[in-house]
């Protein structure tokens, strides 16, 4: 029988793949718009400036052509110049008749009103030259270049203009070099699409590369924030397969690593949970019982008296771990203050040792204190705070170390630091869990009674004196606590 979440699940998917086109469209649509925007510009103003230079070059070079024949053939018949006005004349017309470079351009001879007298064509092209390349030459007696229609025959032709000046000033005629522009046109215009299909294939290079590049970084980027998603879920502990060494595989190890951290951090809460409500149970459990054994009456003084001990140590025990754990909640509301004064730490230290250490003896643990000789100024700090300090990292290394039997303390002044150190002599702590026992809820291994955040709230008020809480195992077994303060803040 078919499940009826199944329809539900299927949009679900549907939904879920629509989200992801849309944020990949969407990503890549902004990118490829930028991109190919400025690709666009680029190679439109390289194909303009390349369609502008070799329109520009090819134009220059014919240009640069005629004006060299033309310069040739005048200084040839400069020669002439100093004969007959006839003769001359005559000689300019056999000369353009006879022009050897016809199959590359048109000679004339032009008179002084524009008409053609001879072409080394043969035919004229046109009877009279209305263009203003002649008549600007037989104005100003000097070379004039043109470039544009033929008024005639419609056709774009480029020439260049010579008058031939006769000894005594009068302009003999003008000698006419004219090509047409019909193949340079189709050069320049070939060069034109030739430009315009490179520009086209890098665009079309630009755009599929882009392309390729997006979905190597969307698609893991689509996985990463699909991960995400489970993450906050609640699938805590999953974890993003790695496929690139560079700022999305940083990503995906930051990502998976917050992953691991919030799944250990769920799982220190569940057993911080389940310790509290042992913790709670056992002191509550003896209190009901002795409450109803003494409400029943029949116990006698011995027993009452028994009876009324073990309510108020229970009940102590009780108000110790709720002051611990409302401490730790100001604590992470930022709401725990410090009653700064000035104290002589060590005289309040000794104070401290010497009460817990007849409780110790009672447990079978010795206690023993190494004073030092060193001169030990008052310092800034909350005397009350750092007697809890003390007091936890003692219960602790009674409670985890106390099958050594021994505890020793110093504490003396290295530099510009008081220097407080407890060790116990019992097993120490696993090596792999040390960079985590002052977590809040971490408990690692041991079996010991407690909440797993004692440790955590002392760090924090040692933080708070601007000094540094350590731990490590000490050479030949047991636990060393190094508590360093400084002298002045």
């Amino acid at each position: 029988m078919r499940s009826l979440k199944d329809p539900e699940q299927k949009q679900a998917l549907r939904e879920e793949r629509r989200k992801k086109r849309r944020f990949a469209s969407g990503i890549r649509q902004r990118w490829l718009k930028s991109i190919l925007s400025l690709m666009a510009a680029i190679v439109i103003l390289v194909g303009v400036a390349f369609s502008v230079a070799n329109g520009v070059y090819t134009y220059s070079t014919m240009r640069s052509g005629l004006e060299a024949e033309a310069n040739t053939t005048a200084a040839f018949l400069r020669n002439y110049l100093n004969l007959d006005y006839n003769e001359c004349y005559a000689s300019c017309v056999l000369l353009v008749q006879n022009y050897a470079g016809r199959d590359r351009l048109e000679l004339q001879f032009v008179g002084s009103k524009g008409e053609v007298l001879a072409s080394s064509y043969g035919l004229f092209a046109e009877e009279t030259v209305r263009s203003a390349d002649v008549s600007q030459a037989l104005e100003t007696k000097s070379s004039v270049y043109y470039v544009g229609e033929n008024p005639s025959t419609g056709e774009r032709i480029m020439s260049v203009a010579t008058p031939m000046i006769y000894t005594d000033g009068r302009v003999v005629g003008v000698l006419r070099f004219v090509t047409s522009t019909r193949n340079a046109d189709r050069y320049v215009v070939l060069g034109m699409l030739v430009a315009m299909g490179f520009a086209l294939g890098a665009l079309i290079l630009v755009y599929f590369s882009n392309r390729m590049y997006l979905r190597s970084i969307l698609e893991p980027v689509a996985e990463i924030t699909d991960t995400a998603k489970r993450i906050a879920a609640g699938s805590y502990g999953v974890q993003i397969q790695k496929k690139y060494d560079d700022e999305i595989g940083v990503l995906a190890d930051t990502i998976n690593d917050m992953s691991n951290k919030i799944s250990q951090s769920e799982r220190m809460q569940s057993e911080f949970v389940s310790s509290v409500s042992h913790e709670l149970r056992t002191p509550l459990t003896a209190i009901t019982g002795w409450g109803e054994t003494l409400l029943e009456g029949d116990a006698d003084r011995e027993e009452t008296k028994r009876g009324i001990t073990i309510i108020l140590h229970e009940a102590k025990r009780l108000t110790s771990m709720v002051e611990e754990l409302l401490e730790f909640t100001r604590i992470q509301d930022g709401r725990f203050t410090l009653n700064v004064r000035s104290c002589d730490l060590r005289a309040d230290f000794e104070d401290m040792i010497f009460m817990y250490g007849s409780r110790l003896r009672q447990e079978g643990i010795e206690l023993e204190y190494r004073d030092s000789d060193d001169e030990i100024p008052e310092i800034s700090c909350d005397p009350e705070r750092m007697r809890q300090v003390f007091l936890n990292i003692l219960d602790n290394a009674a409670k985890h170390g106390g099958e050594g039997k021994r505890i020793t303390v110093s504490m003396g002044l290295e530099g510009d630091h008081v220097v407080t150190r407890i060790r116990d002599y019992g097993p120490g702590i696993p090596e792999e869990e040390l960079p985590h026992v002052k977590m809040k809820f971490y408990k690692g291994s041991s079996k010991a009674r407690g909440s797993g955040i004692g440790l955590a709230v002392c760090d924090q008020i040692v933080e708070l004196h601007g000094g540094r809480l350590s731990l490590e195992n000490a050479p030949g077994g047991g636990t060393l606590v190094t508590v360093s303060l400084p002298v002045t803040q």
